[in-house]
């Protein structure tokens, strides 16, 4: 199979679809790997490293997604790059469709086959393609809120950790899954007072037995959240309900009852966000202002460390990778549910029920598109 990584568009995402060890593996495997030039010099990865492990260059995007029959990429086609996808191609990357109705229209129109990263599952119950990112944006998470506080960006001027002498921040961490354990170990480790809360008994045990006491965990209900709000310093987003769209746990009305100058850190925000007042931003114009409160919504967070995130991402991707490349993603998806779980579209059908309740769209499942 021709496997195209071409290279990222998405305002700074500096992050790349294939390593040059993926390449390497993928070329062990028999197939043709066509990249992008420049797609890795954001994470680190020169050109002439991918000719090394037997990718062939490819000078432009439109002549990658014309030879191309798989493409692997990291964040969701931008509008030039949905022009250039074609019926029968296969696209592998993260596509957040939920709060997206834009590029879910144009994504059906295509024809393609599209299997979602976020919504790829494992034995367990989790989301392995989407675990290393989310580790990765917790734990970048009390570092730029931190950031965001700071008095030259508009925030409180409270320093986290605190000083002897001095109480340190109150962090509020809003989800206690891999986001928001990520977080809290940081949060934890800069000195900062951290509660979370989460509405599963069993993951608030497992924190608080992980973090022997340096944390407190609470309920999620929503006189929980209001209390904690009139509190917290940093609020940190981390609510995840896969493939559908992020429920708002903070309204607008809520802001006027906490500290001015406190922050919001949305790591939700590829969802549609957890705060009503939530937009997506970029790392070059990051922070905004809202009623005094200000947010920090970048919604692709993981790139502003490029180069520990691209291998991460490429060694969860790569054996589904090799799966979709060797079998087709027909028989790869027949062979592993786990996979079949991440197909988004098909031949222009909407193949996620929770992406078509979000959008209110009808839907199919990956079972009746086998089926069928």
């Amino acid at each position: 199979m021709k496997i195209g990584c071409p290279k990222e568009i998405k305002p700074q995402e500096f992050r790349v679809g294939m390593t040059p060890d993926a390449v390497r593996e993928a070329v062990m495997h028999g197939h043709e790997v066509l990249v992008e030039s420049g797609a890795g010099i954001g994470s680190g990865f020169a050109d002439a490293d991918y000719t090394a492990a037997g990718a062939r260059l490819i000078a432009d995007a439109a002549s990658l997604y014309g030879e191309a029959e798989l493409i692997v990429k990291v964040k969701e086609p931008q509008p030039q790059e949905r022009a250039l996808l074609r019926r029968g191609q296969i696209l592998f990357a993260y596509l957040h469709l939920a709060p997206d109705p834009e590029q879910t229209k144009d994504l059906l129109a295509s024809g393609i086959t599209a299997i979602a990263y976020e919504t790829v599952t494992d034995s367990r119950g989790g989301l392995p393609l989407l675990a290393p990112m989310s580790e990765v944006a917790g734990r970048l998470a009390p570092q730029v809120g931190s950031w965001t506080l700071q008095k030259a960006n508009g925030g409180s001027g409270i320093l986290l950790g605190g000083v002897p002498g001095v109480s340190p921040g109150e962090v509020l961490i809003i989800g206690g899954g891999v986001v928001g354990a990520a977080a809290a170990r940081v949060a934890v480790g800069m000195g900062a007072t951290v509660t979370v809360l989460d509405r599963s008994l069993t993951r608030l045990s497992y924190l608080d037995d992980l973090f022997m006491g340096r944390l407190t965990t609470r309920y999620a209900t929503a006189a929980a959240v209001a209390e904690q709000l009139t509190r917290a310093d940093l609020v940190v987003g981390a609510v995840l309900v896969p493939g559908a769209a992020a429920p708002k746990l903070v309204t607008r009305a809520q802001l006027s009852t906490m500290k001015p100058g406190s922050a919001l850190v949305d790591v939700a925000i590829d969802q549609g966000g957890c705060f009503e007042t939530s937009r997506p931003t970029t790392h070059q114009d990051p922070i905004y202002e809202v009623d005094g409160i200000l947010h920090y919504c970048v919604a692709n967070m993981p790139g502003a460390v490029a180069r520990t995130s691209a291998r991460a991402l490429g060694n969860a991707t790569l054996p589904f990778l090799l799966a979709l490349a060797d079998k087709g993603w027909r028989q790869a998806i027949a062979d592993d549910a786990h996979l079949r779980a991440g197909l988004a579209v098909d031949d222009g059908r909407l193949t996620s029920p929770p992406v078509g309740a979000a959008l209110g769209l009808p839907a199919i499942t990956p079972d009746q598109v086998l089926a069928g």
